[in-house]
């Protein structure tokens, strides 16, 4: 039996090691905030657009709480733009 663990490929294939430019959820929550503002729109409008209260969008966007698919999508939704947008660094 051949085991590889992720250590191993990560060594072979360094192409595929992740950016450094910060983990998914600091990504997503900077461009996130970043996108609310460029709109104008306030962390409670945006909140209550999306169904959520002011102070999980504030969470989200300081790295506090974790988001889910399903309230990424609603997000990016309201925000006009694609949830792949939101995760790109």
């Amino acid at each position: 039996m051949l085991w590889i663990s992720a250590w191993n490929v990560r060594i072979l294939c360094p192409m595929s090691s992740p950016p450094t430019t910060g983990n998914a959820r600091e990504i997503f929550a900077k461009n996130l905030r970043h996108l609310r503002l460029e709109k104008g729109m306030s962390q409670e409008r945006l909140g209550e657009l999306a169904g959520f209260h002011r102070t999980y969008v504030s969470q989200v966007e300081r790295c506090v709480s974790n988001v889910s698919f399903d309230s990424a999508e609603r997000l990016a939704s309201i925000l006009g733009t694609e949830l792949w947008q939101l995760l790109k660094p």
